[in-house]
C-alpha cells in the first residue's frame, strides 16, 4: 500500500510518498512559494535533490505539480496516480473533538474548520491541502492526523487556564499542545531503546526545532505538555516569545500603537532567541556569533537552555520522578552545545551525559554515562511515519 503523507502550510507544502509494505519513503519533497513564483524541491533517496521553478498560482496547481514529480520518467516513483491508496494530513489543532486520527469527511473537515479560529496560521492551510488533494485525486480516502490528540490525556489540572470557568466553557480557551505526533514516537522509540514497557516508564520529550515543545510521558500517555492554546505558549523558540506575563502584552500594544495583528506578528514572528539575538532564529547562526563575542546572542542560547531545564524540572516534579528524557527535532537532535547546557542543570535529577556520546549525530541513541540514573536519549523523530501508519489504518480500510 502506498500512502501519501500531506503537510500543507499557507504557502508551501510538504510530501511524502511511503511503501508501508516495508515502511520506506519512496520520495520527497517541498513545494514553496505557493501563490508567488512557485518551486518544487523533489528527492529520491539515495538520489541527489531537484529544483524546479513552476507556476503555483494555488495549492491545487502545486498538488498537480507534485503528481507530475511522483510520476515523471525520469526521477518519479510511481507509473499512476491510482498507486496512490490513502491520503495522510497533518492537522495542526483538533479542538477538543478529536482524540484520535480521523477518515476525513464533509463532518471532520467542518469540524476542522470550526476550529481554525485557535490556529488561524495552519488549519486553513491544512483545509487547504484537504480540498486540493480531493480535486486532484477524487475518490481517494483522505486522513487527519491531528497534533492535539495525543495531548488529550491530559488532566483538568493541566490543561486548565485559571481564567473564569465561563471562557472555557464558553470558548474552550485551555491548553491543548501541540508536535502531539512526535511526542508520541519519540516516546515509543524510547521504551523500545531502553528495553522496558512504556507502561512503567516516566519519559520527557523534548522537541527542539524552531518551534519547539516540552511533554511529560507518564506510562505512554501526554499528562502535561508547555504549549498552550496555540503553539506560542511555552518555551523561547525560533521567533516565538514563549510564556511571558499577559500585562506585557497590552503595555506594548499600548506603548507602540500597535493592532492586534501586529502584537500577535510580533510575538510570534519577531521574538524568541531572533528577537533576543537580533541576529538570528538559527541556532547554528547564534553559535557562531556566540563564539565571536556577541553577548546577545549568547544570552539567547542561555536563556534557551535555561527554560528548557526549567520545563524538565516541573514535569519531573509533576510526575514525580523521571526516567528518561528525550531530544528530537532540528535541534535537539544536531545542536550538540543545546544539550549539553540543558543538562548541565539537570544532574539533581541523576542526569549524567557522555560528552564522546552526545557528539554522535543521526542515530537513536542513549548518550548517558553507564550508571547515570536518569537516562538521556537523543531520537531522530519521524512525524510522517506516524501519519503514514494511521492513515495505512483508518484509510486502508475503504481500500481492503
Amino acid at each position: 500500500m502506498k500512502v501519501l503523507v500531506i503537510n500543507c502550510g499557507s504557502s508551501s507544502l510538504k510530501y511524502q510518498l511511503l511503501n508501508m509494505e516495508d515502511e520506506s519513503v519512496l520520495a520527497k519533497g517541498l513545494a514553496e512559494r505557493i501563490g508567488i513564483d512557485g518551486k518544487l524541491i523533489h528527492e529520491r533517496p539515495g538520489q541527489e535533490k531537484l529544483t524546479f521553478d513552476l507556476d503555483m498560482p494555488c495549492h491545487g496547481a502545486a498538488i498537480s505539480w507534485v503528481m507530475d514529480a511522483l510520476m515523471h520518467s525520469d526521477h518519479g516513483v510511481i507509473r499512476d496516480k491510482s498507486e496512490i491508496e490513502a491520503i495522510g494530513h497533518r492537522i495542526v489543532h483538533g479542538g477538543e473533538t478529536f482524540t484520535k486520527s480521523a477518515l476525513i469527511t464533509p463532518e471532520v473537515e467542518k469540524a476542522i474548520e470550526d476550529v481554525s479560529e485557535l490556529a488561524p496560521l495552519h488549519n486553513p492551510a491544512n483545509l487547504t491541502g484537504i480540498r486540493a488533494c480531493a480535486q486532484n485525486m477524487p475518490g481517494v480516502p483522505q486522513v487527519a492526523v491531528f497534533d492535539t490528540a495525543f495531548h488529550q490525556t491530559m488532566p483538568e489540572k493541566a490543561y486548565l487556564y485559571a481564567l473564569d470557568y465561563a471562557l472555557y466553557e464558553k470558548y474552550k480557551i485551555r491548553r491543548y499542545g501541540f508536535h502531539g505526533t512526535s511526542h508520541m514516537y519519540v516516546s515509543q522509540q524510547a521504551a523500545e531503546l531502553l528495553g522496558r514497557p512504556i507502561g512503567e516508564l516516566r519519559i520527557i520529550t523534548c522537541h527542539l526545532g524552531n518551534g519547539a515543545s516540552v511533554c511529560a510521558v507518564d506510562g505512554g500517555k501526554s499528562v502535561d505538555t508547555s504549549m498552550g492554546l496555540t503553539p506560542l505558549e511555552g518555551l523561547t523558540m525560533g521567533t516565538r516569545c514563549g510564556d511571558i506575563d499577559p500585562a506585557v502584552v497590552t503595555f506594548v500594544m499600548d506603548k507602540e500603537k500597535l493592532t492586534t495583528q501586529q502584537a500577535n506578528d510580533l510575538m510570534n514572528k519577531k521574538s524568541g532567541v531572533l528577537g533576543i539575538s537580533g541576529v538570528s532564529s538559527d541556532f547554528r547562526d547564534l553559535g557562531t556569533a556566540a563564539k565571536e563575542g556577541n553577548a546577545r546572542a549568547q544570552a539567547a542560547l542561555d536563556i534557551y537552555a535555561y527554560n528548557v531545564a526549567g520545563y524538565i524540572g516541573r514535569y519531573a516534579a509533576n510526575m514525580k520522578g523521571v526516567d528518561a528524557i528525550v531530544f528530537t527535532a532540528g535541534v535537539g537532535e544536531n545542536d550538540i552545545s543545546v544539550r549539553e547546557n540543558v543538562c548541565a542543570y539537570l544532574g539533581f535529577l541523576g542526569v549524567d551525559i557522555d560528552p564522546d556520546l552526545n557528539a554522535k549525530r543521526g542515530t537513536a541513541l542513549d548518550v548517558s554515562k553507564k550508571d547515570a540514573r536518569t537516562r538521556v536519549l537523543v531520537i531522530p523523530t519521524n512525524e510522517e511515519l506516524v501519519i503514514a501508519r494511521d492513515t495505512k489504518e483508518i484509510g486502508g480500510l475503504l481500500c481492503w
